[in-house]
């Protein structure tokens, strides 16, 4: 039954209305809404994402090791975001000088960008040819010769990228020029969606940018392939060809224990541990020919005997303990 106010609150509401303070919590709800454009590019579901996603961070992960072996430094790379924007929005995010390389999938009307931060071209070079890459210039624009050394990168994107997805179909990703203003790279029209991918390249102790640009409008067949694809089948690269417990028994495997060994017992008084001092000798209970217990963790799981191998303390596993053995 609902409830029944009485005249007192009937009065209070008639009041608060008069006053305003009704209208004043509309108002505020009102302005906590959100315009909503129906225009917006979501031409890709979440789950195509989720798989686009893990597709990339296989080729971040083959593209890192590439720049491991050239740079002779450390790097990592990690996919920060995955979006779907307006094309008009992505060329204001662009600087001016820039170093992209436009390319396409062949058979396919798909085109996009590849778009190195200038920064980290510069690192690149300075590093390819010799350098420390602690070099520097008094800009940032890219010259004919470097545009070269980077084309060894930009090549070695496509096929990073050829590889990681492979696992959808076999597409053949191909430079195709140069570019340092992105008015003309013309990749799609300014209301055309487009998707960005962007990468976060660690080297050393300095971040840089990454992004790889596609234009969506023909990208409905690779859509297709990637609803009828498993979504279970898409895993990191260094995990294909295995099942979930051999990638488990590998863990297990390189998981590290303590190993301790016990070399016997004794038993002393109170008296007995204060009074002790350097160079004292306490009698144990075993015999020098006996075998030491070598316990794993709290368990004893061995038993062997010590020596000495290259100069240094060791101790032989002569058999396995007990299985009952709950010590």
């Amino acid at each position: 039954m609902a409830e029944v106010l009485s005249q007192q609150e009937i009065d209070l509401l008639l009041n608060k209305v008069k006053s305003g303070e009704e209208q004043g919590t509309t108002q505020n709800l009102e302005k906590e809404a959100v315009l909503f454009d129906f225009r917006l590019p979501n031409r890709i579901s979440k789950n195509q994402l989720r798989t686009i996603r893990n597709i990339h961070e296989n080729f971040a992960e083959s593209f890192a090791a590439f720049l491991v072996s050239k740079l002779q430094c450390i790097v990592n790379i990690n996919v920060t975001s995955i979006d779907q924007i307006y094309y008009s929005e992505y060329i204001l995010s662009v600087s001016n000088p820039a170093c992209l390389f436009t390319f396409d999938i062949k058979n396919t009307d798909i085109k996009g960008i590849l778009e190195l931060n200038p920064d980290l071209s510069l690192i690149l070079v300075d590093r390819l040819l010799g350098g420390n890459g602690t070099g520097s210039k008094p800009n940032n624009i890219i010259t004919a010769i470097e545009q070269k050394v980077l084309g060894v990168i930009s090549e070695r994107v496509m096929l990073d990228l050829r590889k990681a997805w492979k696992i959808i179909d076999n597409y053949d990703f191909r430079v195709e020029r140069f570019e340092s203003d992105i008015d003309f790279a013309q990749l799609t029209s300014q209301s055309e969606s487009v998707l960005l991918i962007s990468f976060e390249i660690i080297i050393g102790e300095k971040t840089y940018m990454m992004n790889i640009c596609f234009a969506t409008f023909a990208f409905d067949t690779i859509l297709s392939k990637l609803s009828s694809q498993k979504l279970s089948s898409i895993r990191p690269t260094r995990y294909n060809g295995t099942t979930s417990g051999e990638i488990l028994a590998n863990h297990l495997y390189k998981t590290f224990l303590n190993v301790a060994v016990e070399f016997g017992t004794a038993k002393i008084t109170v008296k007995e541990l204060f009074e002790l001092e350097k160079g004292d000798i306490i009698k144990l209970d075993n015999l020098i020919s006996d075998e030491h217990v070598i316990k794993v963790g709290s368990k004893n799981l061995f038993y062997g005997r010590a020596g000495v191998v290259n100069k240094h303390k060791a101790i032989k596993i002569t058999r396995k303990a007990e299985l009952n053995n709950k010590s």
